[in-house]
């Protein structure tokens, strides 16, 4: 049974930094995609940041546009991937999914097999 179990969230205020974790077991997954999507309330969930496998131990790193330069994921093995989010904002508040083998091009995005429980990340002004 593949599950995704994520850490990191909470309360913080804008300009601060939060990291949030995933880990996943139930297998290896070294060819699949994993990352992070968000929803906030009353908005569809999109995808924040991915990791898609190029080789070995290799993996391409691809950002929404609203979160280039102050997010940075990372795939720090086959079964864990990091999203560390600076400079945090009010609008960056959601509850935070851990995703894995998806398929995404150009922030759109089908597909997810697994679903982390979800994180929540709140930014007070």
């Amino acid at each position: 049974q593949v599950q995704l179990v994520e850490s990191g969230g909470g309360l913080v205020q804008a300009g601060d930094s939060l990291r949030l974790s995933c880990a996943a077991s139930g297998g290896t997954f070294s060819r699949d995609a994993m990352g992070w999507f968000r929803q906030a309330p009353g908005k569809e969930r999109e995808l924040v940041a991915s990791t898609k496998w190029m080789w070995v131990n290799n993996y391409y790193a691809d950002y929404a546009d609203t979160v280039k330069g102050r997010f940075t994921i990372s795939r720090d093995n086959s079964n864990t991937v990091s999203l560390q989010m600076n400079s945090l904002k009010p609008d960056d508040t959601a509850v935070y999914y851990c995703a894995l083998g998806f398929t995404a091009s150009n922030g759109r995005w089908s597909g997810v097999r697994y679903w982390g429980k979800g994180t929540l990340v709140t930014v007070s002004s």
